[in-house]
């Protein structure tokens, strides 16, 4: 991997909502690293380098807003020729519940609009993505105004440990063993 993207709304209005469960584990990723994001205006986000070994990776955080996050993640794609299958996207999931995280390649989009433009603008919807239970509001029509507010305290604790557990299995996605970090993950939760 040399790219990881966590999607999330730009904005102190944002911070802590369903939505913004990917800049969450991109935040603690940093923090676990002792690297800090910073605004890098060539990719639209909030950016951090980590020497990883032999491989630079790269820590994304789209500031574009979360309907065009496809917008930084080319940029910054294009101009270190990172190739689709070397990135992540980390994102919220609503046919997940909270507490649930699960690793997948491919597939469709969910309705997701961050995924979507991503998909977009690559050309493929062929990439590796984290998917962050969130749960569902029961009613398509409250969608927006679910994933734009904060989770109840009981669900943030779980999103927190998801998070937590999915972070654990970041050295097999380091090495390219996405495949071995999905079963870790997926037998955990």
């Amino acid at each position: 991997m040399k790219l990881i993207v966590g999607l999330g709304n730009p904005g102190k209005e944002y911070v802590g909502t369903r939505h913004n469960a990917g800049f969450e584990w991109i935040d603690r990723f940093a923090e676990m690293l002792h690297v800090t994001l910073k605004p890098e205006i060539r990719f639209h986000g909030l950016c951090a380098h980590v020497d990883q070994k032999d491989t630079d990776l790269w820590l994304l955080q789209p500031q574009t807003y979360m309907n065009v996050s496809g917008r930084a993640v080319v940029a910054l794609c294009q101009f270190y020729k990172i190739q689709v299958e070397e990135m992540i996207v980390i994102h919220d999931e609503l046919d997940l519940p909270p507490g649930i995280v699960k690793l997948k390649k491919g597939g469709g989009l969910g309705g997701h609009n961050g995924l979507k433009d991503i998909a977009a603008k690559l050309g493929t919807q062929d990439f590796w993505r984290l998917r962050i239970g969130i749960g569902h509001p029961g009613d398509r029509s409250a969608v927006v105004g679910y994933v734009l507010h904060p989770p109840r305290k009981e669900e943030a604790q779980l999103i927190a440990e998801a998070i937590e557990r999915s972070l654990e299995v970041w050295p097999l996605l380091a090495q390219g063993a996405c495949e071995a970090a999905m079963l870790k993950l997926h037998t955990k939760t």
